[in-house]
């Protein structure tokens, strides 16, 4: 491929958000219900002013029986605060929202059909007991999570595989090119957005030669691409051009609560043999063919071999959500032969809000918890909840060396707003917290201890632990830690470093909006 780092960037022109997103998004949602709100008081204090008494007494009572109800719900602490505040500030308006939310309207019979798709599919994932038996007896730091993550969520522990990390968004899209001219049998693209520019129009020119060639080719993006990413009609265009493409939870002209639900996760797979994941999606900004917000720093990850057939079934189980008959067996080929070293395990997991399991923020947890030396993080988004703020902390107090690489142009201001918010509290415990002066970090990467690291598409933020559908890489003493390990060594001086005087020394303006953004941050 030619060089394409001295390739001017065109600059992003686009509209932050369309009114589509808000019409249909939850924002329409809130201001109906906040108009409820005020029609209640407007009733209350004009015509039946002689009852208000009891009307507002009847209120009182139901925000009473709504608060304790909270507070003995599983909910998260921070989550629960927000509620409690919400309704005791605007009764009506907070308790139609809460049971909105809460009742699921508009994808319960999603949620019971991912259900069965995982269930009958669950016997086509192996079961490699004598790895499990040998991880317990060998490694029992890291055989714990081998079994969550197996038996809780059905993604196994995987030997004979390989792996390749790239730092950056532009070596993820130039394998990408190379593997894809590869592809015999199928190719399988999962992505939360899809833009047409120079990475995507190159793919798909590929994607094109490929029907043509025989292979099955199949695309499924979320359906907000469809707000200022991609025409409403364009899986059309694609089905035309003989590739199956459906649109995940695409935006239509009503309320429900799934569009909370996206799918943010980004998966391609190639023949079963191939499977890339991470923080690049399918658009110019993550290759820097775009300029957005300064130098865009992404990280992926491919992986060869065995543990490609959890990535597999991962696009399958979503993809047949919406399919009468469903076909697993004809995709889990045995993988080819690596060519490299085979060494350590591998275990491609996903995350998904229609169930109790908290997959990512576990993942997460565990590696803080149990590290020993040192845990490196990179995210674009720092909006944690009180588990993640302590689980940090406690790393820090207890001799861990934690850092933090965030954003130093931030694409989102109330995002940066929260994320300042914490490092009051986590500078004073002891975690460093960097930001990236060139420009823009979306990659989504923990590295620990040299024997344990994550890549994936999992941000510390409530949206991608607890409301979409996530995806990531754990790996375990690979060879590509010490890559990763790399990675993060190259950044830090790349970065400014904020003190503890930083941090205690913030604008006021700053402190107090993010304060007040801190309230209502579970529901961001």
């Amino acid at each position: 491929m030619q060089d394409k780092e001295k390739e001017p960037v065109s600059r992003d022109t686009r509209p932050r958000r369309g009114v589509w997103s808000i019409i249909f998004g939850r924002g329409a949602v809130a201001l109906l219900l906040l108009l409820a709100q005020f029609g209640f008081l407007f009733v209350l204090f004009g015509r039946l002013q002689q009852y208000s008494i009891y009307l507002t007494g009847a209120v009182d009572v139901l925000s009473v029986a709504f608060l304790i109800y909270l507070l003995n719900t599983r909910s998260n602490p921070s989550i629960k605060l927000t509620w409690c505040i919400i309704i005791a500030l605007v009764p009506v308006f907070g308790v139609l929202l809460y049971l909105f939310i809460t009742f699921d309207w508009g994808h319960r019979t999603e949620q019971r059909i991912l259900h069965s798709v995982k269930a009958e599919c669950a016997h086509l994932m192996p079961e490699p007991q004598e790895l499990m038996d040998r991880l317990k007896n060998q490694e029992p730091g890291f055989w714990p999570l081998a079994r969550y993550l197996a038996e809780a969520n059905g993604y196994p522990a995987y030997e004979n595989t390989d792996a390749v990390y790239f730092p950056k968004g532009e070596d993820k899209y130039a394998a990408m090119l190379e593997e894809l001219e590869a592809a015999e049998k199928f190719i399988f693209l999962e992505y939360f957005i899809v833009e047409e520019g120079e990475m995507w129009d190159s793919l798909l020119d590929i994607l094109k030669r490929k029907v043509q060639q025989g292979v099955d080719v199949r695309v499924l993006y979320d359906g907000t691409c469809s707000l200022l990413r991609l025409p409403a009609s364009y899986p059309k265009k694609l089905r035309a051009l003989g590739i199956k493409c459906k649109v995940f939870a695409p935006i239509r002209p009503f309320i429900s609560t799934s569009y909370n639900n996206r799918d943010h996760r980004k998966i391609l797979v190639i023949d079963g043999k191939v499977g890339f994941t991470g923080g690049v999606n399918l658009a110019d900004e993550y290759i820097n063919r775009r300029e957005m917000f300064g130098h865009w720093k992404d990280a992926a990850v491919m992986l060869r071999g065995d543990a490609v057939r959890s990535m597999t079934l991962m696009f399958l189980r979503l993809w047949n959500a919406t399919e009468r008959q469903r076909d697993y067996e004809p995709y889990l080929i045995e993988p080819g032969p690596c060519n490299g070293m085979r060494q350590g395990c591998v275990i491609p997991y996903g995350d998904s809000p229609m169930d109790q399991e908290l997959t990512g923020e576990m993942v997460y947890l565990d590696i803080l918890n149990t590290a020993r030396d040192y845990v490196y993080i990179m995210t674009p988004y720092l909006i944690l909840d009180n588990e993640m703020v302590t689980a940090l902390c406690f790393a820090a107090r207890r001799g861990i060396d934690v850092r933090l690489i965030l954003p130093g142009i931030p694409d989102k201001k109330y995002a940066n707003l929260l994320a300042k918010s914490h490092y009051k509290v986590l500078t004073e415990a002891g975690v460093r917290i960097y930001e990236y002066t060139p420009g823009f970090i979306h990659s989504k990467v923990f590295v620990s201890d040299d024997i344990k690291a994550v890549v994936g598409t999992i941000n510390l933020d409530y949206r991608s632990l607890y409301l979409h559908f996530e995806c990531a890489a754990y790996f375990y003493k690979c060879p590509v830690i010490a890559d990763i390990l790399r990675d993060f060594h190259e950044t830090f001086p790349q970065c400014r470093e904020i003190t503890k005087e930083d941090a205690a020394n913030q604008k006021l303006s700053t402190r107090l909006a993010g304060a007040i953004l801190k309230v209502a941050a579970p529901l961001m």
